[in-house]
């Protein structure tokens, strides 16, 4: 049927032919059938004489593709030329314009054997005007750390208020004196410190560390100051001692989340490492260390996270402290200048 009704309009569209088909009639016992509506298609209804010349003008051209390049000249006239983009450069990292070597080439490697083993040096800190390795690291602080160190405050104030809040400070900056007290009880040769609160000895901060102080020996400091003598700073080190056979500068911290990483630590490397340069350029300590450690305890006695810097990745924050030390010295040079303006 349908090839049929076909045939009939291809003749309709022929001048001077016309044919008219039969109505066709189907019958069947389905009231499905009966009940149906004809489908009607809209292309039927169309005047197909009246764009006859439009269809046959449309299949009639046989005009040429548009080529690539007239594409490109058209869009060129429309909306300009193509402006090429330049790869990103790759950031070059950031080298320190006063270069000063970590390791002191005119320093042993290990402790004087002339000097007693059972004292370690405990050098006091003068306050002077020479700035400190916390001074300098406070004041170079990124604006993504001064942001999350702010969130940290206001959330903090929310929680517990404006003196809840510094409670809980100074009860944190108390919980970390004494237990580097305990710490140095527990490091120091026998006799030579009063004896120690046996409730420190059995805080949460100790007993997270025991797995760590086993494997802790040859003190060679404690709770000492060191000064760079080239770079001009100072700072008070925890302590100098073996880890696992090797002498690293020391640093205990504690936290109340897990840091599994040293990248959870913050500034703390760079702390080390300047700690690590100071006492290899200080006069007072006739030996040298090349390796840190930073020993994260916790409250709750879980066992603490100890993170060892070796002489390569201590040589790694050693460039980014100087980074730190150069900008902080420009700060202050700024300062000054303002100051007498």
């Amino acid at each position: 049927m349908k090839v049929f009704q076909t045939i009939c309009r291809q003749l309709k569209s022929s001048k001077g032919f016309s044919v008219e088909p039969a109505p066709c009639v189907v019958f069947s016992t389905s009231s499905y059938l009966c009940g149906r509506k004809k489908k009607v298609n809209p292309y039927e209804e169309v005047d197909q004489e009246k764009y006859s010349d439009l269809v046959r003008s449309v299949l009639s051209f046989r005009g040429h593709a548009q080529a690539p390049q007239s594409l490109f000249e058209e869009d060129a006239l429309l909306y300009g030329p193509v402006r090429k983009c330049k790869a990103p450069k790759q950031e070059e990292e950031a080298v320190p314009r006063n270069w000063c070597p970590l390791f002191n080439p005119e320093k042993s490697g290990k402790p004087n054997a002339t000097s007693d083993p059972t004292i370690p040096l405990k050098i006091p800190l003068q306050r002077n005007m020479i700035p400190s390795v916390t001074r300098i690291l406070q004041q170079t602080m990124t604006s993504e750390q001064i942001s999350c160190l702010e969130r940290w405050k206001r959330r903090m104030i929310l929680k517990l208020g404006e003196d809840g809040f510094a409670e809980y400070t100074s009860n944190m900056f108390l919980q970390g004196k004494r237990f580097h007290e305990a710490l140095e009880s527990i490091l120091s040769p026998q006799g030579n410190l009063k004896e120690p609160d046996e409730n420190l000895l059995k805080s949460g901060y100790i007993q997270s560390i025991q797995h760590v102080l086993r494997d802790v020996s040859g003190v060679q400091a404690l709770e000492s100051a060191v000064k760079h003598e080239t770079l001009k700073y100072v700072g008070l080190l925890d302590c100098v001692a073996d880890y696992q056979g090797k002498l690293c500068v020391i640093d205990w911290k504690t936290s109340e989340k897990p840091k599994p990483f040293i990248q959870n630590t913050f500034d703390n490397p760079l702390q080390v490492v300047a700690y690590v340069g100071a006492v290899n350029h200080d006069i007072n300590y006739s030996f040298q260390v090349q390796c840190g450690l930073i020993v994260v305890a916790y409250k709750d006695g879980s066992p603490a996270h100890p993170h060892f810097m070796d002489a390569e990745l201590c040589s790694q924050y050693w460039a980014k402290w100087l980074l730190r030390l150069e900008e902080y010295t420009k700060k202050e040079k700024n300062q000054n200048i303002q100051k007498l303006d």
